[in-house]
């Protein structure tokens, strides 16, 4: 995964066309780095969750909940990071993206015995 801290938060428009290097088709495209987002998402979101349960509490005093600056710390700088979507386009655009297609991968042919 490409350094969030590396890659521009803001929102950049982008010619379609370019999407098509890689697979000759922009849906094609646009399915992949979908794809890559939601494993960023779930890979960041992991790592949040991990982070936060090191500094959770089992008190139910609700004034200590949001007295927790460890934890808003934490969400804040996640809160900072570019957007998986974002993350994902990137990586695409550079080439680090791989990916296969059911018709790439051979299916062996079986014949039936005369």
């Amino acid at each position: 995964m490409k350094n969030p801290n590396t890659v521009s938060a803001s929102i950049v428009t982008r010619n379609m066309s370019e999407f098509t290097h890689e697979t000759g088709n922009v849906y094609a495209s646009i399915a992949i780095i979908s794809k890559r987002a939601n494993q960023i998402s779930i890979k960041l979101k992991e790592e949040l969750n991990g982070k936060l349960a090191e500094f959770a509490t089992t008190v139910d005093n609700l004034e200590e909940v949001f007295e927790n600056r460890e934890q808003i710390e934490i969400s804040k700088h996640y809160e900072r990071l570019p957007k998986p979507t974002i993350l994902a386009i990137e990586e695409f655009m550079d080439g680090k993206v791989t990916f296969r297609t059911p018709a790439e991968e051979e299916v062996p042919v079986v014949r039936a015995a005369e």
